[in-house]
């Protein structure tokens, strides 16, 4: 697989320019069916655990991976199925919901600050510090329990957030933390058929929630939130990828495919012993022998 090339084509790295109508949530590329592209996610998973290895070893970058998608995109699945081959050692997810007392008395990215990885580390976030952006920006009234003085919520509150992100990120990334994000692209008539198979299909009766079809409803006004959220949060430090996940396998693939071509970029390699440490082990190893 070339990865670096897969990566690249659903990298957003123009902003200014960001329309989401471009991105097709259906696309798969040259790839015509799960089984046509089995072979590589398996590959990627293969390479990634390698790599994840390394990293461990090295322990001087940390990897977060970002997820943001409307219900029923194939978030958990994603992250499922992709990290399937890492140590868990050396990996951590962590799900975002509706905040906590406790971080409401906070500013908005300390609850996800608190769960950034550590060096050598692998961080999965599933939703983020991004829903200050999405759900709240849809949802108005939800501002009021955050206990925000008025004063700071004007006009250009969108903005100030996308600015606190991205000066959040930079700084992450400037201290050895590398930031890849993805939006899983899902289309409204794909995710109204996985909510039809969460209700007519017993074993997946309990992914259903009766907020989801609530949420529906604001379809559009979601697309322009991501949209914006996009537009305003994509750098070269920090990258948001357009994901087409109207087909599972290959939004997979997607996600394999950057997270190797990003671990590849860092030139990994596992710590090289110096002549002090390699005394010590010839030590040790005679010391077992002679045992």
């Amino acid at each position: 697989m070339k990865t670096g090339k897969l990566a690249q084509t659903y990298c957003v790295d123009n902003g200014r320019h960001f329309r989401l109508k471009d991105f097709d949530p259906a696309d798969t590329g040259h790839w015509k069916s799960k089984e046509h592209a089995e072979q590589e996610l398996q590959d990627g998973i293969f390479r990634m655990a390698n790599l994840q290895d390394q990293l461990y070893a090295q322990d001087r970058w940390s990897l977060l991976l970002i997820f943001q998608a409307m219900d029923a995109a194939g978030k958990d699945g994603a992250i499922k199925h992709v990290m399937s081959g890492v140590n868990p050692q050396g990996c951590e997810v962590y799900s975002f919901k509706a905040p906590s007392n406790e971080e409401l008395q906070h500013d908005f990215l300390w609850r996800t600050t608190c769960k950034l990885p550590e060096r050598g580390h692998i961080g999965i976030f599933n939703r983020s510090y991004y829903e200050e952006v999405l759900v709240v920006r849809v949802h108005r009234e939800v501002l009021k329990g955050q206990k925000i003085p008025d004063s700071l919520v004007g006009k250009n509150l969108w903005g100030e957030r996308f600015e606190d992100i991205r000066h959040f990120e930079k700084h992450m990334a400037r201290n050895g933390t590398v930031i890849r994000k993805f939006f899983l692209h899902l289309s409204k008539k794909e995710q109204k058929e996985r909510f039809l198979k969460r209700l007519e299909e017993p074993e997946k009766n309990w992914k259903f929630s009766a907020g989801d079809i609530h949420e529906r409803e604001y379809w559009d006004d979601y697309q322009n939130a991501y949209e914006d959220m996009i537009r305003n949060t994509t750098t070269n430090y920090a990258p948001w990828y357009v994901v087409p996940a109207d087909n599972k396998w290959f939004s997979r693939l997607v996600v394999s495919a950057v997270i190797v071509a990003t671990l590849e970029e860092l030139n990994l390699s596992y710590p090289k012993v110096d002549s002090a440490k390699k005394k010590e082990l010839d030590r040790a190893k005679k010391l077992l022998v002679n045992k």
